[in-house]
């Protein structure tokens, strides 16, 4: 539940907007039908283009979340079990979200 959580506080969340940014270019194009449609383009070549692909990936970050967290629990595990905590109650509050209030 944490990696699910932080892959999604990387990946969608307003709040890490700043950290996709120099990445992603938002485009909002105007349908046919008057609704608009808003994308990302990833900027950029070699590594720069790179990491706009894993931070557009939800697949991939999650991957690479995991790891963070399991490296944290391995190496610091004082400091990583209460933020793998937080993340994973966090998580489950977004599941609970999702299945219980539909918009």
């Amino acid at each position: 539940m944490a990696s699910f959580r932080l892959t999604r506080l990387i990946v969608y969340d307003l709040i890490t907007e700043f950290l996709r940014k120099p990445f992603h270019e938002n485009v909002t194009e105007t349908l046919e039908d008057g609704s608009t449609e808003t994308y990302i383009e990833i900027k950029g070549v070699g590594l720069r283009y790179w990491i706009g692909e894993l931070l557009s990936c939800h697949w991939c970050t999650g991957i690479w979340a995991a790891a963070i967290l399991y490296v944290g629990y391995e190496l610091y595990p004082a400091v990583a079990m209460p933020v793998t905590t937080i993340l994973a109650i966090a998580g489950i509050a977004s599941l609970i979200q999702h299945v219980f209030i539909k918009d």
